[in-house]
């Protein structure tokens, strides 16, 4: 302690970015609790620190009094006087109590000390740094898989785990590897300090890869309202502008899809559909089974469900494999949807133009029957976990949803 006492405080502080101060505060605060608990006293003392030499000297403190009521912490203006012939009733007097040998338990003291500040800043660095940063993307090196399934990351100077929940399926986590994370969480109150928890597999992720991606959905002139994920194979994103002249599902996609290719590419080639989100039930929920065409929607407020005319080569489009299609347009929307087929005589030879024509009017006319849904954040709807039906040819097939 006497020789490198002195530098081993400087290191800490430059190596862990601690304050100098926080560290002498720690170690003289502890050194008062060993001669405290070594005397046997709860008296008021001070710890004098000489850095150079490494020497802990204490002094037992007490006010000048009048009238001594407590000698534990005052003393009589004449005693005072023995020792500070200046001494003034209300001045602090202090008198050295330095025990024997006292240096050796000072050093260990401090060795402690040293250890448990170095915690506990840390812990209060982590938790400054991040404790604001929750729901932001941050980039994080992985580390190592714990026998639970956790991924340990580096974020900085601070531990991150990315848990089983919180990871894609699809993707392949390698040692050294450098990937973006959505910060969940900052767990202050944990056995081994404040940890942070990270996620790959949220929905918010993809929403804040569209921040990043899309200047106008940072600048506000474009709106994410709701997104419907299942992380590693496919998520739907709804858009309005809240400009205009702005086109929402061009501005996200981008001149030759390079935005949504770049989200695409972070999330391992997951499958988006960008699609443009409406007042209307009606032409919500068309514009959410896409890229199926949509031929009428007919809603029932009341039990909150959608009876969806497809034509019948697009049933299974708007179906989607396993029902994947149709399952995500229901958690965007927060509707129930039942998809149906309408069979179209092969003799009228309808091309994809006029079919599309035929489907905007019938919305049109459902729209102006049915009027319009106020709806707020998107985000609402898409916690719901609807119930959804597919009938075809008289049979009803259930889906998850």
């Amino acid at each position: 302690m006497k020789s490198d006492l002195y530098a081993a405080i400087n290191q800490i502080a430059s190596e862990r970015n601690i304050s100098r101060e926080a560290i002498l505060r720690g170690i003289e605060d502890a050194i008062i609790t060993a001669y405290r608990r070594i005397a046997g006293t709860d008296q008021n003392v001070a710890v004098k620190l000489d850095l150079q030499s490494g020497d802990a000297r204490v002094f037992e403190r007490r006010t000048v009094a009048l009238e001594v009521e407590d000698h534990s912490t005052e003393v009589s203006l004449e005693e005072a006087r023995s020792t500070n012939p200046e001494a003034q009733v209300g001045d602090m007097l202090e008198k050295e109590t330095t025990p024997a040998d006292f240096g050796r338990i000072a050093a260990q003291t401090a060795k402690q000390v040293v250890m448990q500040r170095i915690r506990e800043a840390e812990r209060d660095r982590v938790v400054g740094e991040f404790s604001d940063r929750e729901g932001d993307i941050v980039l994080a090196n992985l580390q190592r898989q714990d026998q639970n399934g956790n991924w340990i990351l580096e974020v900085g100077r601070a531990e991150a785990i990315l848990q089983p929940k919180d990871q894609v399926k699809s993707e392949r986590y390698r040692s050294g590897t450098r990937m973006r994370v959505l910060l969940l969480e900052v767990l202050q109150k944990s056995q081994k300090g404040p940890q942070l928890i990270v996620s790959r597999s949220d929905r918010s992720f993809l929403k804040r890869l569209f921040e990043l991606e899309v200047p106008e959905i940072h600048s506000g002139a474009v709106e994410i309202k709701s997104i419907a994920r299942e992380s590693g194979m496919r998520s739907k994103v709804a858009v309005a502008a809240r400009q205009a002249n702005v086109d929402p599902v061009g501005s996200c996609v981008g001149m030759k899809g390079q935005r949504i290719q770049k989200i695409v590419d972070e999330l391992s080639g997951e499958k988006i559909d960008v699609v443009l989100w409406d007042p209307d039930m009606s032409v919500y929920i068309a514009n959410a089974l896409s890229p199926a065409q949509v031929l009428s929607v007919d809603l029932n407020e009341e039990h909150k469900t959608a009876s969806v005319l497809v034509p019948e080569r697009m049933l299974s489009l708007a179906i989607g494999k396993e029902g994947q299609n149709a399952r995500l347009a229901a958690k965007l929307t927060g509707w129930r949807i039942d998809i149906k087929s309408a069979l179209i005589e092969e003799s009228e030879e309808i091309d994809d133009d006029e079919l599309a024509r035929r489907a905007v009017e019938l919305l049109r006319a459902e729209a102006a029957s049915n009027g319009h849904l106020e709806t707020e954040n998107g985000y609402e709807a898409a916690d719901a976990e609807p119930e959804m039906q597919v009938e075809h040819a008289g049979a009803e097939v259930e889906a998850e949803a």
